[in-house]
C-alpha cells in the first residue's frame, strides 16, 4: 500500500515537474521571441519614417500584449483551462478597474496624447508645475528630462488635465531681459550698446529685429527691456551670454546698474521737547 503512494506521489511529481519546467522554457523562449520580434517591428517603424512619438507608444503597447500571450501559453502548459482562466481574468479585470480607475485613465489619456499631438519626444515642455525635455510616452505616463539630467514620470491623466507649455513647437523663442540703469546715464548710449552686441551674437536671429526699449522707470533705475529672437534649443546660450557682455560693455562705458536704496531720516527727540 505505502509503494503505491509513493509511486502515485513520485508520478504525480514527475508529472508536474516537466510541466513547471515546460512553462519556465516557454516563458524564458517567448520573453526572447518577443525581444526579437519587437527589434523587427522597431525597424519596420523606422523604415516607415512613421513618427518616433507615435512608434515608440505602439511598440510600448505591442510589447505588453506579446507578453501577455506568452504568460497565458505558460499557464495554459501547467494543465490549467485557459477560458476558465479568461473568465478569471475578466473578473479579476473589473474589480481590478474599479480599484485601479485611475491607471486605466492614464491609459486614455496616453491615447489622448498620441493623437492630438501636444509634444513629441525631445520636445522641451512645462506641464504640472515642472520644465524639461519629453524623454519618453508610454501608456501610463511621460518621462521629462530636466536640463540638470533630472527624470521626472508624470501620470498621463494629469498632463491631460493640465495647462500644456510646448517651448519647441515654433521652433523659435524670444529672450527677453530687463536691463537697469541709473537716471544720471546715457539712455541712448545704453540701447546702442544692447543692440550692438545682439547683432554681433550668431545666435540671435536678425528677424524678427532685436528691440530694446525703456520698460518702466523705477524708483532707482530706468528699466530698458530687451527683446531678441533666436532657435528654441539657444534660449539660454542667448540669455547667459547677453547678460554677460552686456554687463561687462556696461562697466567699460561707465553706466552703472544701480542696487536698491533706502533714506533713513533720523529725528532727535530732545530737540522737539525744546519747541
Amino acid at each position: 500500500m505505502d509503494e503505491i503512494k509513493i509511486e502515485l506521489i513520485w508520478s504525480l511529481i514527475s508529472s508536474y515537474s516537466l510541466k513547471i519546467l515546460g512553462s519556465i522554457a516557454i516563458l524564458l523562449i517567448g520573453k526572447w521571441l518577443v525581444a526579437k520580434i519587437s527589434n523587427l517591428i522597431s525597424k519596420l517603424i523606422i523604415s516607415s519614417r512613421l513618427d518616433e512619438t507615435l512608434s515608440s507608444f505602439l511598440l510600448n503597447i505591442i510589447k505588453t500584449l506579446l507578453m501577455a500571450f506568452v504568460i497565458i501559453a505558460a499557464i495554459a502548459n501547467l494543465g490549467v483551462e485557459t477560458s476558465m482562466f479568461v473568465a478569471a481574468l475578466g473578473a479579476i479585470g473589473l474589480a481590478i478597474g474599479m480599484a485601479f480607475k485611475d491607471t486605466f485613465s492614464n491609459i486614455g489619456a496616453g491615447f489622448l496624447i498620441i493623437f492630438f499631438r501636444p509634444f513629441k519626444l525631445k520636445d522641451h515642455i512645462e506641464v504640472a508645475g515642472v520644465q524639461g525635455a519629453v524623454k519618453e510616452i508610454n501608456m501610463f505616463s511621460t518621462v521629462l528630462r530636466t536640463t540638470d539630467h533630472k527624470t521626472i514620470i508624470i501620470p498621463n491623466g494629469r498632463i491631460i488635465s493640465s495647462n500644456i507649455i510646448n517651448f519647441s513647437k515654433e521652433g523659435t523663442r524670444r529672450v527677453e531681459i530687463v536691463f537697469c540703469i541709473d537716471y544720471k546715464d546715457d539712455l541712448k548710449l545704453a540701447k546702442e550698446i544692447i543692440l550692438s552686441l545682439a547683432a554681433e551674437n550668431k545666435k540671435i536671429l536678425k528677424e524678427p529685429k532685436p528691440f530694446v526699449g525703456v520698460g518702466s522707470l523705477g524708483e532707482n533705475s530706468v528699466n530698458l527691456t530687451a527683446r531678441f529672437w533666436c532657435a528654441s534649443s539657444d534660449f539660454s546660450d542667448v540669455q547667459f551670454a547677453m547678460l554677460e557682455s552686456v554687463k561687462l560693455a556696461f562697466d567699460a562705458k561707465g553706466i552703472s546698474i544701480p542696487s536698491p536704496q533706502l533714506s533713513i531720516r533720523y529725528q532727535d527727540k530732545r530737540q522737539d521737547e525744546q519747541f
